[in-house]
Order: C-alpha cells, then structure tokens, then sequence
C-alpha cells in the first residue's frame, strides 16, 4: 500500500518482448496488484510477462501480478480497458498505467500517485513539454504531432491547462473508475483522449506531473497515416457529445451556441467565396472566428478549476 491506499498497476503490451519483463519487474513493491495485459502478441511477450509474474509471485513481499491475454488483438486501448476493469472489480484505490515498451520512468511514480492520494486530482498525467529542454529531445516529427494533438484534445476535453494527452503514464482514482463509462472507452492510440473528454463531463479534476522524454530500442507501433484521421476523427465526435451532455442536457446554451455560429459562419464563407461572393465575406469571417474565439475563453473559464499542473513539483525539479 502507499499512503495507506492500495495501488495497481496496469501493463499493456503489444509485441514488447525484451521490454515488458523488466517492466514488470521494476514495479515499486509497495504495489499491491499488476495486471500485465498480451493485446494478442506475435512474438514471446506473453511467455516473458508470465516469467516476471512467477518472479513476483513467488517472493514474500511485492504485488501480486496477473497475467492476461486477449483472444484478438483489440489496441492499446482496449488493453488497458481490460486492465481498468479488473482493477476496479478489486475495489483497488489507485491505478497506474506503465506501457510494456519500457519508455515510463519508475522514478516518478510516486507524483502520480500523490494528488489522488492527497485528494487533489482524480486523474495524474505525466507531461513530457513541461520543461523546453524535454521537449527538444523529443523527436521532431512527433513534437509537432503531439502538440497538434494537444491543442485538439484541450478543445475536445476542457481541459486547457494540462498537455501531452498521447503521454500515456497516468494514475487514476477508483471513484474516477466508477463514474466514467469504461467500458465505450475507445481502443485504439486515441484511447486517452477520449477518457479526458469523459472525466471532463464527470467533472474529475485532473493534474499533470512533469516528465522527462525517455527513448531507447522500442519502436513505435503508430501509423501516422491511419492514426491522425481517426484519433481526429474521433476527437469531433468526442468534442460534439461532450457539448451535449456538458452544457445542452444541463441547458447551458452559451458555449455550444457560440461554437456553432462560429462554425456555421466558417462554411458559409468558404462555400460563398466558391461561388464568387466575396463582398460581405471578410466580415463574416471575422465575426465567425471571434465567436469561435469567445467559445473557447468561455469554456476555459467553465472548466479552469478543473485541471492544473503541479507547481510546486516542477520548481523542485528545475532546482
């Protein structure tokens, strides 16, 4: 236990022989549960996740580790789904997701779990563009892919202060378990956007942590051409539904009105200019993008006390 809360750990892999053994076995022993997740794997991933777990298992001290294999391949998404779901059929406290590639540093684990445990977030992500100098380390071509989907994902979710939502090491509360619908959670990469949107509705307070950028041997498993259409794609359908059940099924009409006049304004000019009327288009132009601008300010105000980063975490590691 940690604080006197029970803590368990979700590993999702996919393909991560060579990497999720050691994962698994570099879980802090004040872990009480692990739920080592195989998404279907090809090559010897489950054999090595049943190693570590024999190893864990076998000792008087440390967490007990459950080893799970999926029929078919469902993504990452679903992985964890399954992991959640165990985990909060064992009424366990708090949840961290570690990915089986050996990318999450264990030596910020417990700033996960501090917020959740002193009862200031319901939702801990670490964030990887906190600091200028981790963000420069990253990869260029996924720095502006993640900041892309960053700015998608603050407007989709609500949450505006907190940022690199592709992050993926996370701690979650079992009262945020409860109220949010895990199983329509999506199960591709996109998985925890959309689970922001869903906490954002639910009102859960979310707290991101700094992280420094980690990359060794691992490869990624990512199709830019097929993730970015359909993570954006549902990004939409994420943002449309939280509109409706945020503000339009509480009438609460300001946001969503604002938005869409915004919108609607956008095509009428583009579809305008296309047919060569273009007199009264600026004006209209400017009209939209303001109302979509004021959007934007006005649901930031809503939900600013909603999500934050850790301060005080960030100035003790740049010290």
């Amino acid at each position: 236990m940690y604080e006197g809360q029970t803590i368990g750990v979700v590993v999702p892999a996919y393909d991560e022989e060579g990497f999720v053994g050691d994962v698994i076995e570099t879980v802090p022993p004040f872990v009480d549960r692990v739920y080592a997740v195989d998404d279907h794997s090809t090559d010897g991933t489950f054999r090595e996740m049943q190693a570590a777990a024999s190893s864990w298992n076998a000792r008087e001290d440390g967490p007990t580790v459950e080893t799970i294999r999926h029929e078919a391949n469902r993504g990452v998404g679903g992985a964890i789904k399954t992991g959640y779901l165990r985990a909060r059929q064992d009424r366990t406290d708090v949840t961290v997701v570690m990915a089986g590639d050996g990318q999450m540093e264990v030596e910020i684990f417990d700033s996960l779990l501090d917020p959740i445990v002193d009862g200031d977030a319901a939702y801990v992500k670490a964030n990887r563009f906190v600091s200028d100098d981790d963000i420069r380390g990253m990869p260029r071509l996924r720095r502006v892919g993640n900041r892309l989907l960053e700015l998608l994902t603050r407007i989709a979710s609500g949450y505006w202060a907190t940022g690199d939502p592709q992050s993926g090491y996370t701690a979650i509360s079992l009262e945020a378990l409860d109220a949010v619908e895990i199983e329509e959670l999506y199960e591709y990469y996109g998985y925890c956007n959309e689970l922001l949107v869903r906490l954002n509705v639910q009102e859960c307070t979310v707290v991101d942590v700094p992280r420094p950028v980690t990359y060794g041997d691992e490869q990624s498993g990512i199709s830019l051409g097929s993730y970015v259409p359909r993570v954006s794609a549902m990004l939409l359908r994420s943002f449309l539904w939280r509109l409706r059940v945020r503000y339009l099924d509480r009438r609460v009409r300001d946001v969503p009105a604002l938005y869409a006049l915004g919108i609607v304004g956008v095509v009428v000019t583009l579809l305008a200019r296309l047919l060569g009327r273009t007199e009264w288009t600026d004006r209209l132009a400017r009209v939209s993008v303001t109302a979509v601008l004021f959007a934007m300010v006005l649901d930031r105000a809503r939900n600013g006390h909603l999500d934050d980063i850790n301060r005080e975490r960030v100035e003790n590691d740049s010290g």
